[in-house]
């Protein structure tokens, strides 16, 4: 075990390595897949049913659930926000770990 480590955040160990942007991405991500997952099985939709009322592809959709897929857009994931009967709401937060 290393001990450089030990009693240090998370975040600074990833920060160090170089992957804390990415691996907040994909955090987010898996969050907001689950979430819409988790609201489609509370209403009984099908994802045949979200793609249709988000009126794209279920292709597409899919890509949305897709937990390492980062590059889904703002607006896909709007019209799933509203397809479930929600809002997209984004913050910006500040950060220690910001390079410039």
């Amino acid at each position: 075990m290393n001990q450089d480590y030990i009693g240090s955040a998370l975040d600074d160990l990833l920060l160090e390595e170089g992957i804390l942007v990415e691996t907040n991405t994909i955090a987010i991500k898996r969050v907001l897949a689950w979430q819409i997952e988790q609201i489609m099985k509370e209403k009984g939709l099908s994802k045949t049913q979200m793609a249709r009322s988000m009126h794209t592809s279920r292709a597409a959709f899919e890509r949305l659930l897709n937990p390492e897929n980062t590059s889904v857009t703002l607006k896909t994931m709007d019209r799933a926000a509203q397809a479930i009967g929600k809002r997209l709401k984004i913050d910006l937060v500040d950060s220690e770990f910001v390079s410039t």
